[in-house]
Parts: C-alpha cells; sequence; structure tokens
C-alpha cells in the first residue's frame, strides 16, 4: 500500500463537475455516487479501510438502490467477533459460494451482526488473495514498439460489436514538453487487482472474476448508475445509450455468455455499462483452446507491442517479455527511453494503489502531455472517436465526457 501523506487521492473542482454532469444523467443519486467514487479510490490508496467505506454508505446504499452488494474483499479481515469467520464459512458450504463471494456476502452480514472493529488499510491489503497463486491475467505493453497504427483498437472494435465511439481500446499520441519525440500510449482496462468501480457497484455487477482476475460488468445486472464509471481513475468505460449498432440476434452466445452462465462478453444492451474483458470468451475456450491466453487487439499488432497472459506465471508472454526488456537495458546507456538511467517501466497512476494489471515499456506520460493527432488517424482508420482531449493526467485521461450516440 502506498504511503497516504505521499499519495494523496484528491478531486479538483473540475474533476468533481465532470462525476457529477456523468451521473445527472442517470435516475440516481449523484452525491451518493460522486462520495462512494472518491472513497473508493481513498480505499484504493490505503487512504480508507473498507470496513468504515462499507459502513459509511451502507444505509445510503440500501436506501437508494433497496440492496447492498458491493464487492469489498478486505471485509473479512476488517470484521471481528467470535465465530464470525466460521459463519461465513457455513454461508460458503450451504451456498456453493466462492471465497470473493462469501466475502461479498460477509459484508452485508458484518453489518447485520454488528462486528465490525476498528479496521486499518493492512488489514485490507491482507485479504487480497494470495499473490502469486493461480492465474491473473494482464498484458505488457512495449510503447517503444507501437507506430499509433489503431489496428489494435479496430481488431477490439471488430471481435466485441462493439457501438461507434465506444473504443475499449484507445490509442493516444501525444506530445509531452518533458520528451522530445511523439509518444502513443495504448490504454485498455487495467484490470485491476484492487479495482475501485467493483467497490462502488451497489447491485454486485461489476466484479471480480474469481478464477483468472479479470474485472468484468453482468450486463443482466447492471442498472445503468454509471458510479463505477465515476470511480475508475483511468476512463476506460462506455455507457450504451442507445440501441447498440449490432442486434443480439447477429451475435453468437458463445461470445456473450461466460463459463459462470453470466452475460459478460461483447458489447452490452443500451442502459448497461460495457469496457474491455481481456477477450474473456476467448480465454473460456468458447472460440478454441487455441485462443485461450490470447487476445484480439495483441493478435492484431503487426509491431509486437502487445503481449498478453497469466502474471502469475514467470514464463507467460507478459513477464517473459517484460524481463527481457529490462536484461537486454540493464547496461545500455544510451537507449533513449531510459529515466535517470532506469529501465523505463511502469504502471498507469501506480500511486492510486489498484495495483493495475498493465505493465508498460517506454516513456511515460507527464501531467503536461498533449493529445495529438497520430500518424493514423480514427476518421482515417474508420473509427469515432468521442474522447479526444487535450491533456493526459498522469498517463491516464484527465476527463473522459465521450460516450458513444
Amino acid at each position: 500500500m502506498p504511503d497516504p501523506d505521499d499519495n494523496p487521492v484528491s478531486f479538483d473542482d473540475d474533476e468533481r463537475e465532470r462525476m457529477e454532469r456523468l451521473l445527472d444523467d442517470t435516475e440516481y443519486d449523484t452525491e451518493l455516487g460522486v462520495e462512494m467514487a472518491k472513497d473508493a479510490q481513498r480505499v484504493a490508496a490505503g487512504e480508507l479501510s473498507e470496513a468504515e467505506f462499507y459502513r459509511q454508505y451502507h444505509d445510503d446504499v440500501l436506501e437508494e438502490f433497496g440492496e447492498d452488494d458491493r464487492e469489498l474483499t478486505g471485509l473479512l479481515d476488517d470484521a471481528g467477533g467470535d465465530g464470525f469467520g466460521d459463519r461465513l464459512s457455513g454461508l460458503a458450504d450451504d451456498e456453493g459460494l466462492s471465497r470473493r463471494e462469501v466475502l461479498k456476502k460477509g459484508g452485508a452480514a458484518a453489518v447485520a451482526l454488528g462486528l465490525f472493529a476498528s479496521a486499518d488499510a493492512e488489514n485490507a491489503a491482507a485479504a487480497q488473495d494470495d499473490e502469486g497463486e493461480g492465474t491473473r491475467y494482464g498484458m505488457t505493453i512495449n510503447l517503444n514498439n507501437c507506430d499509433g497504427c489503431l489496428a489494435c483498437v479496430v481488431a477490439c472494435n471488430e471481435e466485441h460489436n462493439t457501438s461507434a465511439g465506444a473504443n475499449w481500446m484507445y490509442v493516444f499520441t501525444y506530445e509531452d514538453e518533458d520528451q522530445d519525440d511523439e509518444n502513443f500510449l495504448v490504454r485498455p482496462c487495467q484490470h485491476c487487482t484492487d479495482s475501485p468501480c467493483t467497490k462502488v457497484c451497489p447491485v454486485g455487477a461489476r466484479h471480480t472474476r474469481e478464477q483468472d482476475g479479470l474485472v468484468l460488468t453482468d450486463y443482466d445486472i447492471c442498472i445503468g448508475c454509471r458510479y463505477c464509471e465515476v470511480s475508475c481513475p483511468y476512463g476506460v468505460n462506455y455507457f450504451q445509450w442507445g440501441e447498440p449498432d449490432v442486434p443480439e440476434s447477429e451475435i453468437d452466445d458463445d461470445h456473450q455468455i461466460d463459463e459462470r452462465g453470466r452475460w459478460v462478453g461483447s458489447r452490452p444492451p443500451q442502459g448497461v455499462m460495457g469496457k474491455c474483458t481481456f477477450c474473456v470468451d476467448r480465454q473460456d475456450g468458447q472460440m478454441g483452446e487455441e485462443k485461450v491466453g490470447t487476445t484480439a487487439c495483441e493478435e492484431a499488432c503487426a509491431m509486437d507491442a502487445i503481449h498478453f497472459g497469466d502474471m502469475n506465471d514467470p514464463e507467460s508472454a507478459p513477464n517473459q517479455h517484460l524481463r527481457e526488456y529490462r536484461e537486454s537495458q540493464e547496461n545500455d546507456q544510451s537507449f533513449p527511453n531510459r529515466k535517470d538511467h532506469t529501465v523505463s517501466t511502469f504502471k498507469l497512476m501506480e500511486e492510486r494503489g489498484t495495483d493495475p494489471n498493465v505493465h508498460y515499456i517506454g516513456n511515460e506520460p507527464s501531467p503536461h502531455a498533449e493529445q495529438v493527432d497520430g500518424p493514423v488517424t480514427y476518421e482515417d482508420a474508420g473509427i469515432v472517436d468521442n474522447r479526444k482531449e487535450e491533456v493526459l493526467d498522469n498517463g491516464a485521461m484527465a476527463n473522459t465526457e465521450g460516450e458513444e450516440a
């Protein structure tokens, strides 16, 4: 966890106004969504415990939505009381629930039983799934290899049948006063290990899949409150305003329903939030075993920039590429993207504590980076771009106003 004194999460007036504008378009409580979004990011940054966050908003969420099914992975360790863990274990045995589902349901149980003890961020961190165990999908994206061709964006749109303007994969071309050359930033969903978006979803639609760490949206459950959108520091969510461009009748069920029977794949229906899924249908083997461990954007990239795989496997494609890069640059003082004679690798907005599962090689944009037209424009590629902005904020968009029509 980052030190809160070193990395405070703060929101200026412009950011708050942006969040309010987005939520004012819904039928749900704007003020509640804004405050929850801010505090969910504070939880990820270690400035607020999950137990306190749950307790602070539980009554308001129940009043507004009639339920409180938020995913909060640290509550088990934050809750006290004799026999509480045993009762949660019994809940798992009786209902056949996963550990993550037990934790989610356990939050409400803890409130009902009055078992919250004083909590701190270290407890929340300790409650995360054991690191290094199981599968945890992620990417290494080598920005030094990217040429801004937008093939990854086109491939993603085609694979997932997204509507015009809903670009789950986005490529920024930017200029930065701290760097001399034209630079690129390739931005899918970061599939955070500690995701603010799952912490604010009142109905549990936005969730982390137990078996592989994918952060997904259950389209059947999502009510379109957009709380997940304003809580995400990376600007990766797209709300489906109108009828999707591709009707459901033209989409194979295998591209929509995951191995648990939940509708999490392809584009969302009207009134529902969508974002990058790391090609969940591929990971479930629904497109053939040869597609497991691959994504459409990776396949489309001819520049060897995108590497997808299991971040818990030292020999996976992303880990191998990251390791080979670091080893090759260890003694090279002339490499253009080095920072203070260290290897230039980073995660986006890592100080926020979200532990994103996308690693980058190359230049990290400064807060002063300005987006410019790339060598291939979105219009040239036949893509609608509703999200062009003037400034990048620590590698992610400062504003995320754009929505599909």
